[in-house]
């Protein structure tokens, strides 16, 4: 027969179980909130990825300093990359890089298994976008999407016809589409020196190069030597 104390002690006991399970769900959900946030940081890559820490430090890089580049090759001006002046306006990696559940599954096993290839091949836009299961149709539309780049007044750039009316009154426009639509990653480089594809032709373009970047010439070169 339970005496007064033990049947309070049974109860005291029964009572706990509510609030130990309560406070098992509240660490999960830190812990998976937590998790959540170094996922969407580029430390995250660098530790999970070996291939991936030399892209963590082109992304960690000063805007306006000498730095080097995913593959090894000195930049002279950080800021032609784009992982530098994407952090500079608060753009984190998953902003561009959004990957399916499949990719990385694929990606944790590649690198479980070492069967990847390196140095990494680069990923052109159609593959962002397909990897993150948008319409890869219109490349330009994933780098002018709304909230990305606006011109001096403040007002949003989102369409090709903006953004060539933007740099209209340059000597030479960078964003004329002459010679039919060029994609935005001809030019524009995440993790490497960015490249004046038009001086492929126009050797005058070579004057109107931003700060670092490169010409035709030198950068297909940085890329095939890299890839070779």
């Amino acid at each position: 027969m339970d005496t007064p104390s033990s049947a309070s002690n049974a109860k005291a006991k029964k009572s706990k179980k509510p609030l130990i399970a309560g406070i098992v769900v509240a660490v999960v959900i830190v812990a998976g909130i937590g998790f959540w946030t170094w996922h969407n940081t580029p430390g995250f890559c660098g530790v999970c990825h070996t291939p991936m820490s030399t892209y963590v430090d082109t992304f960690e890089a000063q805007p306006g300093t000498p730095a080097v580049d995913k593959w090894g090759n000195n930049v002279s001006d950080a800021s032609s990359m784009l992982a530098v002046t994407h952090k500079q306006a608060g753009v984190e990696c998953l902003s561009c890089h959004v990957p399916s559940l499949g990719q990385q599954i694929g990606e944790v096993t590649e690198t479980i298994t070492g069967d990847y290839y390196y140095p990494l091949a680069e990923t052109s836009i159609t593959e962002l976008m397909e990897n993150s299961g948008q319409n890869s149709s219109d490349e330009a539309a994933f780098c002018l999407k709304s909230g990305c780049h606006t011109d001096a007044a403040g007002a949003e750039i989102t369409t090709r016809s903006q953004l060539m009316d933007v740099t209209a009154d340059r000597s030479f426009n960078p964003h004329s589409n002459h010679h039919g639509d060029a994609t935005c990653s001809d030019c524009h480089k995440s993790h490497r020196a960015s490249v004046m594809a038009c001086t492929e032709c126009h050797n005058d373009a070579a004057a109107s190069m931003p700060q670092g970047w490169v010409d035709y010439k030198t950068g297909k070169q940085i890329a095939e030597s890299a890839l070779k």
